[in-house]
């Protein structure tokens, strides 16, 4: 969580890469529409008269010569009538938005086609509801993670509670087995102004947390032989001095996002070896951006499949190979596959869903305010931005994704738990296609810091719940229904 200044954005162009043709049927087109001038004649020939909200689909057309020959080559263009109606690209995919009929039209050199689709809503029909809480008052609650029957949470700032003035300096252990009364069962206090993140590896006997705002900065590794009551094991602080504000830990590694745009003193990305917890060990570092320029800052890692995904701000999301053999990287020698600046900058976090190619990246603007793009990074070395989501009046914050269902969960700070359906092809804006299933403030209108209300940092879907942690109350519990439509 952060605020800072903002780079102008380079605009991108919104580019598809070639859809499947869904619903495809032969239209009954205009007889030849001709431009006298050009002589030419424009067909659409292929594409459904009709589909559900947000549901990908595909117009093709051809472009004629007075001869009646197919033009090679010819430049087609597309629109959709009314404007609000959908989104149609470059290549003929479209997505309807409001449900009625929208009308799609092919132009090539003054030559005009046009037919009609018929949009029924999408009727997702969900509902989130409170499962239980488990309350956090004396600090404010950052980032959570839960294993099995544990979870452990971190804390962040400086929370005033009568008197006292609370830092964030403690990592929370709980017992999960009844998921409507969490209880807190142990805390491990550090050096720190802020827990920022807790991770807890794959096979759960270790975590992880970090340490930011403090001396010394770094990340502490727990064992969690005795879950409930985690004891650190060490700490490490080389190259991590100027703080640090995420992490994410696969198999032996500790993947380090260290605060700052000055690489020789760590700011950027470090690679620690944890195959000995008691002896941790720097292995490798990255740095995206220009040192020394303000908005280039790298924010948060997530790591998965070999590939390394750096949230790093205004420069962008950056692609590493850090095993994936895709550029002959490894966790020790990082290797940069592609980057993308995503439209807005501020680029906050990621999620990456290996078996649609789709990155979910968070754009962290309280200003404008920010949204969520959809990056397609099915070729990785050429990743395009394809759609957006936008929830009026506050920004996102972190992600999780129900791969099995196709439901992209998201913290809305001060708007909640957000449930979107992301199943099929995602194109254009998001919001407009009623594909969110439901949402939730769970605790009322609020104001994050204020210590009142809901401010939701993160999701996590944990034995078919949604774990939230939120910066105002702690940890709550909710169950999604997703609904007869989805």
């Amino acid at each position: 969580m952060r605020s800072r200044g903002r780079r102008p954005p380079r605009s991108l162009p919104r580019i598809w890469v070639s859809a499947s043709v869904l619903l495809g049927l032969t239209l009954a087109c205009s007889d030849s529409p001709t431009d006298p001038g050009s002589g030419l004649t424009v067909n659409i020939t292929s594409g459904p008269t009709s589909g559900r909200q947000g549901d990908l689909v595909t117009f093709t057309a051809e472009v004629r010569d007075t001869g009646g020959s197919i033009v090679p080559g010819a430049d087609v263009s597309w629109s959709v009538e009314p404007a609000g109606a959908g989104f149609i690209d470059s290549d003929g995919s479209f997505v309807g938005y409001a449900p009625g009929t929208a009308t799609i039209v092919a132009t090539a050199s003054g030559a005009r086609d046009e037919v009609s689709i018929a949009i029924t809503a999408r009727d997702l029909n969900g509902s989130l509801s409170v499962v239980g809480i488990g309350p956090v008052e004396d600090r404010f609650t950052s980032d959570l993670w839960l294993y099995g029957a544990f979870a452990y949470t971190g804390t962040w700032g400086t929370r005033q509670v009568g008197i006292e003035a609370n830092r964030g300096d403690r990592l929370y252990a709980w017992d999960i087995s009844n998921p409507s009364a969490p209880v807190v069962t142990d805390s491990v206090e550090v050096s720190a102004g802020t827990v920022n993140d807790v991770k807890i590896r794959s096979d759960g006997t270790l975590a992880v947390l970090t340490r930011e705002g403090s001396f010394p900065n770094g990340i502490t590794l727990l064992d969690t032989a005795d879950p409930l009551h985690p004891v650190a094991i060490s700490q490490f602080t080389e190259r991590l001095e100027p703080g640090v504000h995420n992490a994410w830990i696969e198999g032996d590694f500790v993947y380090v996002v260290s605060d700052g745009t000055n690489p020789d003193a760590g700011s950027g990305l470090n690679v620690v070896d944890v195959s000995d917890p008691a002896n941790p060990s720097l292995v490798a570092s990255f740095f995206g951006g220009t040192p020394g320029f303000p908005l280039d800052f790298l924010h948060d890692v997530y790591v998965r499949d070999g590939l390394a995904f750096l949230s790093h701000w205004d420069v962008g999301l950056v692609i590493l190979d850090v095993g994936d053999g895709v550029a002959g990287g490894s966790p020790s020698s990082p290797v940069e596959v592609s980057r993308i600046q995503t439209a807005g900058g501020q680029v906050h976090n990621a999620w990456y869903w290996p078996a649609t190619g789709y990155v979910f990246v968070g754009e962290e603007d309280f200003n404008t305010p920010g949204i969520m793009h959809v990056v397609d990074a099915s070729d990785l070395a050429n990743p395009r931005e394809v759609a957006t989501y936008r929830v009026d009046g506050s920004t996102p914050h972190n992600f999780w994704v129900d791969e099995e269902r196709g439901i992209l969960l998201v913290g809305w700070y001060t708007k909640g738990l957000h449930a979107i359906d992301v199943s099929g092809e995602l194109l254009g804006q998001l919001e407009l296609q009623g594909r969110e299933i439901a949402s939730l403030e769970y605790n009322g209108s609020g104001q994050c810091s204020s210590g009142v209300g809901t401010c939701t940092w993160a999701p996590q879907l944990h034995d078919g719940l949604v774990w939230v942690s939120d910066l105002n109350s702690g940890l709550w519990v909710l169950e999604l229904e997703a609904g007869s439509g989805g």
